[in-house]
């Protein structure tokens, strides 16, 4: 069997895991809102849920890099899903105690096991296969998590949001009792989808547990004098550390966006919570679905750095529209931006890790744990909007986020002589 007919399933098989946190991250933008209402927050409260993702990130990536390190691919791949299938099993009891904490527990194991998956994944990915092309064989893959995105605010917004929607008033209004059970019974609606999310990823298990998985190790030939070990040494690397901090701000920057787009929506366009959750779904995240493979044919013909600059530039316009422009010129603005975003994660993460050889690993958990920047520039929009009292002044933090990006396009991505 050639080389390339060997690594079709394992590529396939994987490539299945990157809808996974697609669904976490993307879900995360019906959940906030829904939370905030149904367990009474504020916009720097409901902001704790991307706080609980992105810390789990930070802190197990590490931890997911020396167990692949150790035990190889398959094996991070099965923990991951196990971890994963225990976090959603206990949004149930989360719910039918509306406790936040529970929440916030249970979506940091999700989180917990989506970092093993991603930190396994995409080095995988990006070594099966030609060195020359893993920035495009990476896209390709994360093509499919461009599908969980537009699919997660769809299937969030149907089965998790009520579309009821009391004024503050209408709720004092109310009894004790009355309230309890309003509250309760929009709890309630999270149940059903993470049970089927659970047993989804508990089939999942099995799958990985009955194919063989190639364990692949990456040319170390390409790299002069570099350790084998798990080593942060890794960092000495300047476009890898660029890498890092680019990511940290690009995640930040999606997170920033999406999460809050239902609230922005509503301030900018009066717009109810179901008709902002269909076009986060339906229009944006399929933006973002079609700019993953649209980005990954355009980089035949335009160099990946190049494409990731054009693109930021692209998204710092069209944020400074959202920020300025009132009604459906700046809701409009801002559901385009998905569509260049696209590209820019798996694009950094494969830049970033490219002529690393064995070091790929400890290098993609930097850049995993470098997903800490969706708790902080969520938490930094919320403040924004919570003492200004304008959630479209928050995203500014975005632009940023962009400006960063750009820079890393720009003149970050150059690899040093030594490893050339």
């Amino acid at each position: 069997m050639s080389k390339k007919n060997r690594y079709l399933l394992p590529i396939m098989l994987v490539t299945s895991l990157f809808f996974l946190w697609a669904l976490l991250h993307n879900i995360n933008p019906i959940l906030i809102p829904h939370l905030r209402k149904a367990l009474q927050l504020d916009d720097i409260q409901s902001s704790y849920i991307d706080i609980a993702v992105a810390v789990a990130y930070f802190a197990i990536a590490i931890p997911a890099g020396l167990f692949m390190h150790k035990f190889g691919y398959k094996k991070g791949i099965i923990l991951g899903l196990v971890l994963y299938a225990l976090g959603a099993l206990l949004v149930i009891p989360a719910a039918a105690s509306r406790d936040y904490t529970y929440f916030l527990l249970a979506f940091f194991i999700i989180a917990s096991g989506a970092t093993f998956l991603e930190t396994v994944a995409n080095p995988y990915i990006a070594v099966l296969g030609d060195k020359d092309t893993s920035e495009q064989r990476l896209n390709l893959a994360q093509s499919f998590n461009g599908v969980g995105a537009f699919l997660a605010p769809i299937i969030g917004g149907q089965f998790i949001l009520s579309g009821i929607e009391h004024s503050p008033e209408e709720l004092k209004s109310m009894t004790a009792i009355q309230l309890n059970q309003y509250l309760q019974s929009e709890a309630d609606t999270v149940k059903m989808p993470y049970i089927v999310i659970a047993v989804a990823v508990f089939l999942l298990i099995l799958l990985f547990l009955a194919v063989k998985l190639p364990e692949v190790k990456a040319d170390d030939s390409e790299l002069h004098g570099a350790p084998s070990s798990f080593s942060a040494k890794v960092l000495r690397h300047p476009h890898l550390s660029w890498a890092v901090v680019a990511q940290l701000f690009y995640v930040g920057g999606q997170v920033g966006i999406t999460s809050f787009f239902i609230r922005y929506a509503r301030y900018v366009a009066d717009m109810n919570e179901k008709d902002a959750a269909f076009y986060l779904g339906s229009i944006a995240m399929v933006g973002f679905m079609l700019g993953r493979f649209i980005g990954t044919f355009l980089m035949r013909y335009i160099k990946p750095a190049s494409l990731l600059s054009i693109y930021a530039s692209i998204s710092i316009v069209l944020v400074i529209i959202a920020v300025t422009f009132d009604g459906n010129v700046a809701l409009y603005a801002l559901m385009a931006v998905p569509f260049f975003m696209s590209i820019m994660f798996p694009t950094i993460f494969a830049l970033g890790i490219k002529g690393l050889g064995e070091e790929t690993k400890i290098a993609s958990s930097f850049l995993v744990m470098a997903i800490i920047g969706g708790a902080i520039i969520p938490t930094v929009m919320g403040f924004i909007s919570v003492f200004s009292g304008s959630i479209q002044l928050a995203y500014i933090v975005p632009l940023v986020s962009f400006l960063v990006i750009l820079f890393y396009g720009l003149k970050g991505h150059k690899i040093s002589a030594e490893i050339k």
